[in-house]
């Protein structure tokens, strides 16, 4: 009975990295639309963004990605990798593209998953 507590911590914790990868492109499928002109956004506010980023990444903050996506993204079939510190607000702003009929938005995850895969790390 005293290993129920522990297995009941390793089960959420293994829902919880299950639901934080979900959605989120693989390295290869990334690498690949990277090696053909992806483009790299980074949904973080301007602050955050302007304290480090990506150098392939482009800043559209998630509170303006619809407002700003029309003018700036004009193709809606260029290939759109998303990312932002946790990966929750880079599925947040996939989902508003993909209603906005952006048709090849993907989300990259975090900084931190983002870096490693443009760096091939």
């Amino acid at each position: 009975m005293t290993w129920l507590p522990f297995l009941a911590v390793l089960v959420l914790a293994i829902a919880y990295m299950a639901m934080k990868r979900s959605g989120q492109i693989s390295p290869k499928e990334a690498t690949d639309y990277l090696k053909n002109g992806a483009l790299v956004i980074d949904v973080r506010n301007a602050n955050e963004f302007d304290s480090g980023h990506l150098m392939q990444a482009s800043n559209i903050p998630l509170d303006r990605i619809e407002m700003t996506a029309l003018s700036v993204l004009r193709d809606k079939n260029k290939v759109l990798l998303l990312h932002c510190s946790s990966g929750v607000r880079s599925r947040m702003a996939k989902k508003k593209l993909d209603e906005l009929g952006y048709k090849k938005v993907f989300n990259l995850g975090s900084y931190e998953r983002a870096r490693k895969i443009i760096t091939n790390q």
